[in-house]
């Protein structure tokens, strides 16, 4: 298909969005390839005949966007040209069609990515690609994926921080159900952190209810991971993460008590030896602490100038508070 000067200048500027991870930027300038979906469609998929890979890449991002059956359908068929490539370019564009699958609203994309998965496990493909079709699914939830997705883990060999294993939980357990298995001391710290990757994804309203569990077991944790236990640290991370992913949604709702316990957790771990946990212990209390906080942040300032920068800006952030009702 032949591009004009002007589309072909928009292409440019939409895989330069999608490369730096600019989405608002790059969803503006959707609208600019042309006058209607179906011509905008159009060039995208022009657009995943290119070799480039950022380019294949953003194109999927487009589509995704766009939406819709045809799309969908598109995407399938991308899905078994990257496969076929048999490279780090075609397993990459792969990854990318799984995560877009999972967000598109159309029925057939779940048997898509279960083929998907099926396929993955035949060849014995890497675990983290598993593990994005886990998090794809999850967006696609529904008691039929149950069969497909044990089916799946009975083949898969046993590894740490299985995103399927934590989908296939989620699917089995009633909130009720995971509040007391969360909270029981005898689950496997890691099978806990298996979950809460899965929600990293998405948490349904149904969900946040388990919220105080998954807190009570960090709680729980906070002298191990400290202690250089590299699960409990971890653990603790990951909750951090997912809090941060949907802080609009799920901050709110904690109530003062949970918060409370929440901000007790995130001061506590700022000074971890792991300095993943203690970097998203610190930006965690950007939004739940208090001026007072701002204290544990500086005295646990990292040595390298960009972390340090860090530490400094969540401090000022911090001690602006005072005085706010």
């Amino acid at each position: 298909m032949a591009v004009k000067p002007d589309v072909a200048r928009v292409q440019e500027e939409l895989v330069d969005a999608f490369k730096w991870g600019d989405e608002e930027r790059a969803r503006a300038l959707l609208s600019q390839l042309g006058a209607g979906p179906r011509k905008r469609r159009a060039v995208l998929e022009s657009m995943l005949e290119v070799p480039d890979i950022l380019v294949r890449q953003a194109a999927v991002f487009g589509l995704g966007e766009l939406g819709g059956a045809a799309v969908a359908k598109r995407l399938e068929q991308q899905l078994a040209l990257e496969e076929a490539r048999g490279d780090y370019d075609g397993e990459s564009v792969a990854d990318a069609i799984t995560r877009t699958l999972g967000r598109i609203e159309e029925a057939g994309t779940r048997a898509t990515l279960v083929r998907r998965l099926e396929r993955l496990i035949a060849r014995k493909a890497d675990l983290s690609d598993v593990n994005a079709v886990a998090h794809a699914l999850w967006r696609k939830r529904h008691p039929e994926l149950l069969p497909a997705v044990r089916k799946a883990m009975e083949q898969l060999a046993p590894s740490f921080l299985n995103s399927l294993h934590g989908l296939l939980l989620l699917l089995e357990k009633s909130p009720e159900e995971l509040r007391s298995w969360v909270r029981e001391p005898s689950t496997p710290v890691e099978h806990k952190t298996e979950v809460l990757t899965v929600l990293e994804e998405e948490v349904p309203d149904s969900l946040v209810s388990t919220l105080p569990s998954f807190i009570s077991a960090a709680h729980a944790l906070v002298e191990s991971a400290l202690s250089q236990d590299k699960e409990a640290a971890y653990y603790c991370e990951r909750l951090f993460v997912m809090l941060l992913l949907h802080r609009e949604q799920l901050l709110p709702a904690l109530s003062e008590e949970i918060r409370s316990e929440l901000r007790t957790i995130a001061r506590s771990l700022v000074p971890a030896a792991s300095p993943n946990c203690s970097f998203r212990a610190a930006i965690l209390l950007e939004y739940i602490g208090q001026p007072e906080d701002a204290a544990v942040i500086e005295a646990n300032r990292p040595e390298d100038s960009v972390g340090a920068e860090a530490f400094d800006a969540i401090a000022r952030a911090l001690r602006g508070r005072q005085g706010q009702p």
